[in-house]
This record gives C-alpha cells, structure tokens and sequence, in this order.
C-alpha cells in the first residue's frame, strides 16, 4: 500500500508544473479586477457561479492536457500537420487574435496596478514592455518565474485573509442569485472570460508536450488540472467575499485605488500598494505564459517554426502597448476585455476540439462519447453566454 502511495506521489511530482502554473496564472490582474467588482456589486451573489466556473475550466483545461500528452506536440505544430496549409494559415488568424488581445489584458492589468501606486500608465505600460521583452529575447523565463510565483503565492494568501477578515465582520450570504439584468448577465460573462482564457489552451498543450508525459499518467495530469482549477476558483472567490462593501460609483470602479480599499482590512494605508504589487506579478506571469505558449503556436501552424516567434511577438505587442495608453477608464476596458475573451475563446477551443475526437491521432485518449458531449456542451454554453451579454450593447434586450 504504501510502495503503491509513493509510487504515485513520484508519478504526480514528475508530470506537476504545467497545469499549475496556467492556473496560477489564470488569476491575473483582470481576473482579480472582475472578481473584486463582482463581490463590490453583488457581495456573495456570485459566489456559487465563480465556483461551478471549476467544472468547466477543469474539462477544458484536461482535454488540452490529454492533446498535449498524447501527441507531444505544440497545438499549432498539430493545425500544421492535420489540416492543409491554407486552413492552417487561416487557423493561425484567430490565434494572433487571441495572443494580441492576451497581450492587452495583460499590460492593461499592469497599468492597474501601477495607477493605484499613484504611476502613470505612458510610464508604466512602456517599462513593463521593455522588462517584459528582454525576459522573452534573452529567454530567463525560469529566473523570472521564480519570485513572480513566490509574490503570486503570497497575494494569494493575502486575498484569502482578507475574505476571511471580512466574512468575520459579517456578511449577507447568499447561496444562489440570477437576475436576467444585463449587467448581471454581462458579470457572469466577464467571469467565463476571467476563467477560462485562450493563452491557456495553447500553453497547457505546449508545456504538457514539452514534459514528456507518458499516456499511463494522464491521472496526474488531471489530478494537477483539478487542484489547480479548484485552488484558482477559491482564490477569485476569496478576492470577491474581500471586496464586500466596497463603494463604488454606478457601474464602474470611480479609480484604481477604490478597488485596492478590498485590502484595506490586512494593509491598512498600504492597501494600494500590496494591491498594485499583486496586480503587476501577477499580469507578469501571464505575460510569461502567453509567450511561452500562444504565439508559438501561430509561427507553429503557419509552419515558420520557433526560430520566428520574436517577431510575432513584438507585431502582436504593439496593439497591446497602445491600447491601454489612451483607455480612460482601465477597469472598465479590462472587464470588457474578460467578455471580448469569451468571443475569441471560440476559434482555438473549437480547433482543440476537433483535434482532441480525432482518434487515429490521439489514440485511446481520444475524446468520446460522454467526454466529448460534456466539452462541447460547455463550449457552446460559454459562447452563448457571452453573445448574449453582448446584446444589450446593439439595442437587443432579452
């Protein structure tokens, strides 16, 4: 019993680090931002959705997983080899998307962030592009990822600390709560898109690949992709119970600093501070993470290799520099953004689908029967939720 308990334990220690790491950072700086404006609008309302969203970031994230092990291969090497080229290419179109508006989401966190330390994003966005280029081109990922993971944890105890604190001083609970309000519908589809993110297919598929894992352990890599989902669930559940009583102005957040007041209760006058920290780490990590993976996969499938990703970097980049320059409000670009997600969520969950059912290339971890109908049940509830969020902005009203 115990041989069989440590052989285990050896097994989950070998494959553990990919799943994880695309958990953790899944709660990034726009993730914080969504969940900490769901709990100052809503308090617990939400709650219960936050932690149903474990299921369907779970099968998601486990079928990029299973892709990644059973072929070994990078998500766009597998578009590339499976498909013509000209659909290739076309499929590599989507996926610039996704990395661009990853990019955006990323740096407009690290402008949240700044802002609340009272620095302005033309001096922000601009440096954390410059620290951000010179990690990807001299390839130190390891040597950043490091302490960014120690700040992340520690932010992360911080926020639980924070839920508690609050939750002690007395909150409403409520178990469950839907309105058919647009703004409650377009804040549960901001909440998908704070979830499950595209970047987070591509590098799961990538990284899983890269680790060699062997088809006999497709258990610890779904072990992983559970505590994973499970543990960055808690944490946007315990950033939202923390922005409980926060005031805000109508619909939005009237600052940056506002926002940091959900930390008030653990750093006092700092709260700005440790709140900004936080953000800027943990939209850093992020950034690591969709370069390490996403935009590999669009020089993959338009079959230029690795050796080119640089330059789509630095193409797919700019975009995502300027854009956050000239937003007047960065919580509320960054919430439109976690809904914009869901949109280009579609194409490569859709490409990760069709591969994963394919048995004469996945073999015995094909995609079948109940499995593939759970996938493509949640895909399709994922993008209709966020089409219909969508349709107050066009005079549709449901």
């Amino acid at each position: 019993m115990m041989k069989e308990l440590k052989a285990r334990m050896g097994q989950i220690f070998m494959t553990w680090g990919p799943a994880w790491l695309v958990m953790i950072a899944d709660v990034d700086a726009a993730s914080a931002i969504t969940a900490a404006d769901s709990g100052a609008r809503y308090g617990t309302k939400l709650v219960w959705f936050i932690m149903v969203l474990v299921i369907p970031l779970y099968v998601v994230q486990e079928v990029a997983g299973r892709v990644g092990v059973a072929t070994g291969k990078g998500l766009g090497e597998l578009i590339r080899e499976n498909y013509r080229r000209r659909i290739a290419v076309l499929c590599a179109i989507p996926m610039a998307l996704v990395d661009v508006i990853s990019y955006i989401v990323e740096y407009t966190g690290i402008a949240v962030g700044f802002q609340m330390m009272g620095v302005s994003a033309w001096i922000s966005v601009p440096l954390a592009f410059l620290a951000h280029l010179l990690v990807v081109y001299n390839k130190k990922y390891a040597e950043a990822e490091k302490p960014l993971l120690i700040i992340s944890v520690i932010f992360s105890v911080v926020w639980i600390v924070a839920a508690v604190m609050t939750a002690h001083n007395g909150i409403e609970v409520t178990p469950f709560y839907f309105s058919k309000s647009p703004d409650f519908i377009f804040m549960l589809a901001a909440n998908i898109g704070a979830v499950i993110m595209p970047f987070m297919l591509f590098y799961q598929v990538s990284a899983t690949a890269e680790k060699g894992t062997a088809k006999s352990n497709i258990w610890a890599v779904r072990f992983e992709t559970l505590v994973g989902a499970i543990f960055s669930e808690l944490i946007m559940v315990a950033i939202a119970v923390s922005a409980i009583g926060i005031d805000v102005n109508g619909l939005d957040f009237a600052s940056p600093k506002v926002l940091s007041q959900s930390l008030a209760s653990v750093a006092g006058h700092f709260a700005p501070y440790v709140f900004g920290v936080g953000l800027i780490t943990a939209s850093f990590i992020a950034l690591i993470v969709i370069s390490l993976g996403s935009c590999w996969g669009v020089t993959e499938a338009v079959g230029w290799g690795k050796k080119h990703w640089f330059k789509v970097y630095l193409v797919e980049s700019i975009p995502a520099v300027i854009i956050p320059l000239f937003s007047f409000n960065l919580i509320k670009l960054a919430l439109n953004l976690m809904v914009l997600q869901i949109v280009v969520l579609i194409a490569p969950a859709v490409i990760l689908g069709m591969l994963a059912s394919d048995r004469k290339l996945m073999g015995e971890l094909s995609l079948q029967g109940g499995n593939k109908f759970i996938y493509w049940f949640f895909i399709a509830l994922i993008f209709a939720t966020g089409i219909i969020s969508m349709l107050p902005s066009f005079g549709i009203q449901l």
